[in-house]
């Protein structure tokens, strides 16, 4: 099952991981930050699933689900931090597919993410079902947990893997080392930030023609690291 889902969440921290966990899943994203770009958005790119904070900027998220039902058909999931029996079922009258209840856990929000989308159908409508994410000649597949490079496979620690696969699904955006450091909390827990230095030159050894000129892995001075090219 392969979406791609709208994530309209006004936190920077919460949208993140949302994000990475549905990039675990093997589902793509797009993250707004206000109601108007969440409609923008979702009429530019017709998602399969729009995750939907209530409490959004600009257009509430109850004004972006009104204007989502009256013109199209798109799944809904509600996030609310108001536990309010009233909020949650003028949510569902709107025609929202289910609701969350903040705090959450990512596991369960991944598992009604699943339900919704198989429940409506349109999981990986119009698209392959392909998880794998693709750039510059980089494939990584985190069903299979498996990376390859110029089709040959590519050993990876787990955290390098995450790194990898962050990285590739944003190709040319540049990420700082706390940044990468984020993605390999799962994996390393006693990490720093000099260690994400160890996991990049170790993938440059495995994906550079010659690791001491990098192409695809560079180095952006002062700031962090990216992966070079665009998505394939």
């Amino acid at each position: 099952m392969c979406a791609h889902v709208l994530v309209a969440e006004d936190d920077e921290m919460q949208a993140e991981l949302i994000r990475r966990s549905l990039l675990a899943e093997g589902h793509s994203a797009t993250v707004v930050h206000d109601g108007r770009s969440a409609l923008d958005v979702a009429r530019r790119d017709r998602p399969d699933l729009v995750v939907l904070d209530l409490m959004l900027p600009v257009i509430d998220g109850f004004g972006v689900c009104r204007v989502l039902r009256r013109d199209d058909d798109i799944p809904v999931l509600m996030l609310t931090a108001r536990s309010a029996e009233d909020d949650v079922l003028l949510g569902l009258e709107l025609g929202a597919d289910d609701y969350m209840t903040k705090p959450y856990s990512p596991r369960e929000l991944m598992a009604r993410i699943r339900t919704v989308l198989r429940r409506s159908g349109r999981a990986g409508e119009g698209r392959p079902e392909d998880p794998v994410v693709r750039a510059t000649g980089i494939e990584v597949d985190p069903v299979r947990h498996e990376a390859r490079c110029d089709g040959r496979p590519v050993e990876c620690t787990p955290a390098e893997f995450k790194i990898l696969l962050a990285m590739a699904a944003e190709p040319e955006r540049v990420f700082s080392r706390r940044q990468l450091l984020e993605y390999t909390r799962g994996a390393d827990r006693a990490s720093t930030e000099r260690a994400v230095d160890v996991h990049i030159m170790n993938l440059r050894r495995k994906i550079e023609p010659d690791p001491r000129r990098p192409v695809r892995l560079l180095t952006v001075f002062g700031v962090g690291y990216k992966l070079s090219g665009g998505r394939a």
